[in-house]
Parts: C-alpha cells; sequence; structure tokens
C-alpha cells in the first residue's frame, strides 16, 4: 500500500475501475459521478500532490467504494 497517492491517481482508479466518471472541477476539486439505478453517487476529489490517509478515506466514503476493494485496484 502507497504511503500518499496524488489526487490525479486516484481519480483515475475511480474512473477507470469503479465506473465513475467526471461531471465538473471548481479550483482544486474535481467532482466525480457514478449512476446505479436510480441512485446518483457523487464524490469530491481535491487534485492535491498528496493526499493525507483522513482525506482519502473520506473520499472513499463519498463513493461508497470499500477502502480494500480500492486498495486492491491501485
Amino acid at each position: 500500500m502507497p504511503k500518499f497517492l496524488s489526487g490525479k491517481k486516484v481519480i483515475k482508479v475511480l474512473c477507470r475501475e469503479f465506473g465513475f466518471y467526471f461531471v465538473s472541477q471548481k479550483g482544486s476539486h474535481v467532482k466525480l459521478r457514478k449512476k446505479i439505478l436510480n441512485q446518483k453517487i457523487t464524490t469530491i476529489v481535491p487534485v492535491h500532490k498528496e493526499l493525507s490517509y483522513g482525506t482519502l478515506k473520506g473520499v472513499l466514503e463519498l463513493a461508497e467504494v470499500d477502502e480494500k476493494d480500492f486498495w486492491r485496484k491501485v
């Protein structure tokens, strides 16, 4: 498990492996969305060089992605 991941890497993994797509960007924060049946799941990813563990955990919680599944795909 890498100690630090960049925001760009997290966005890439969420889009390629978990079906999210780019919606918008405001400043250094990117909004990603995924549709499952009638539900929309939205998460916000800060585009920083290094995301802290707590920030990453929050992004994954909003995205409804299990942390173990995420680390398997990285």
